[in-house]
């Protein structure tokens, strides 16, 4: 078998690295998702092979049977997963890349049996950052998945615990690279999976977008301190890569959302209390309105500019197709039709702007929250199609609501709401929308996706 030369080894990995960077810059835009997905394939595909030829692998078969066991297992959940589980396949992937990096850390230490003290330091941090991750990332995956409740399991003196938790970890890394032992090494992984649960259990589903993407940044940081443990520069870079983009990206949704990123990642910690109700029940007191098929399509009908709103109710249903034709139609009536996401709509990042491109809408008419709020003023009808959270009027003016503070799309505003809603369940946070309870609000219950496609074949045949 060819072995490559450490100078070739370090340009493969090198120009590998260069396309995990351009395949991350294409996606920034979704005109150019494609391009940056197939880039970043290729680099992982360079890797791979590169590492393969690395002078150190002396036998292929446990590589090749590995390789040919995730092969089969990623074909066959890529096949099977619907768009609506995404977010907690994500979720389940951040804790596989947590488990490896603790896996490794025991073995290299397993491996390496006159270790130096930065070699047990970089042991260290990957099998803490790594176990963080995995046990996290499978109590963000059963919140997901709806295995565990979506509100934040707060208990008392928690704050204390995680502090007198981490403070025992650190003591018992101090122990680890001055005396090591097997024995502190899986007590500090344990301790470590431990406070990975206690912090992200007490988060509520309201942040549970912001969760997705921080823990993406952790598996980034547990792969760059397996790198270090390797000696593996690429996986140093990439793991960098995805540390820093993930931290970026939690940033700016917390930013969306009102959020302290502190206070987040920190399980909570500082967090205003919320009080002891979760939801309100607005319009199960003060009444709702309820509109047929026939009324939507007489307003929309009507109107000389509709903006729809989808969120994580379309998503289910699989509407965004339906949608995309019923904007279709009102648009060969002279409606202009327009879309607004919100940054944190769905279950994780860009979750609505990935199944609108799936449904070949156009990027012009895709706008986020700050472009298109100051239009619902003079909007004729808001369609909102199941986006409950991110329009609900309680961030602005119910201090002990979850989801208070929350920057939300001004749907309110608009001559006339249309909420296309299966039932009166609330959202994913457990609050109920006051949005129901004004004048201008209608709902329309059903299926999503039958009731716009009820919407566009009304259309169609209407004078």
């Amino acid at each position: 078998m060819i072995k490559l030369p450490p100078d070739v080894l370090a340009l493969v990995y090198l120009a590998s690295a260069a396309l995990f960077i351009l395949g991350l810059k294409g996606l920034t835009h979704p005109s150019s998702a494609l391009r940056g997905n197939l880039l970043a394939m290729g680099g992982m595909a360079v890797a791979i092979i590169a590492t393969l030829l690395h002078p150190a692998v002396h036998s292929y078969g446990w590589i090749l049977t590995g390789i040919a066991l995730g092969a089969v297992i990623g074909t066959a959940i890529a096949l099977r997963i619907r768009m609506t589980a995404m977010p907690q396949l994500v979720a389940l992937l951040h804790s596989f890349v947590g488990l490896a990096a603790v896996l490794v850390a025991i073995g290299t230490f397993l491996g390496h049996e006159h270790s130096t003290r930065v070699l047990r330091a970089e042991i260290f941090a990957g099998c803490f950052i790594g176990a963080i991750t995995f046990t996290g990332s499978l109590v963000a995956f059963g919140k997901l998945q709806a295995l565990l409740p979506a509100r934040p399991l707060a208990f008392r003196y928690r704050h204390l615990m995680n502090l007198l938790l981490a403070g025992t970890i650190l003591a018992l890394g101090v122990q680890f690279v001055l005396a090591p032992s097997l024995t502190t090494l899986v007590l500090l992984a344990l301790g470590a999976g431990v406070l990975g649960v206690l912090l992200i259990i007490a988060i509520g589903g309201a942040d549970m977008p912001v969760v997705v993407s921080m823990l993406n940044s952790y598996s980034g940081w547990a792969a760059a301190a397996t790198g270090f443990t390797l000696g593996n520069p690429l996986l140093v870079i990439t793991g960098a890569i995805v540390g820093f983009s993930g931290a970026i990206l939690s940033y700016i949704m917390s930013r969306a959302m009102n959020r302290s990123i502190l206070s987040i990642v920190l399980g909570g910690f500082g967090a205003a209390k919320t009080g002891e109700t979760e939801a309100t029940t607005v319009a199960s007191q003060q009444g709702y309105k309820q509109a047929a098929v026939e009324d939507a399509v007489f307003l929309m009908g009507n109107a000389a500019r509709v903006i729809i709103v989808p969120g994580y109710g379309m998503a289910v249903a699989q509407a965004q197709h339906a949608l995309k034709e019923l904007a279709e139609v009102l648009e060969r009536k002279g409606v202009e039709v327009k879309f607004a996401i919100h940054p944190v709509a769905g279950r994780m990042p860009g979750h609505m702007n990935v199944l609108l491109a799936e449904a070949d809408v156009s990027y012009d008419q895709v706008f986020e929250m700050d472009e298109i709020n100051p239009e619902f003023a003079s909007t004729d009808v808001a369609l909102v199609v199941g986006a409950n959270d991110v329009t609900n009027p309680a961030a602005k003016t119910q201090s002990s609501s979850p989801i208070y503070g929350m920057p939300i799309l001004d749907v309110g505003k608009a001559r006339n709401v249309l909420f296309v809603k299966r039932s009166m369940k609330p959202g994913y946070s457990g609050v109920e929308n006051q949005l129901f309870a004004q004048d201008n609000c209608m709902l329309v219950f059903g299926d999503a996706k039958k009731v716009c496609e009820q919407m566009a074949a009304e259309l169609k045949t209407a004078a």
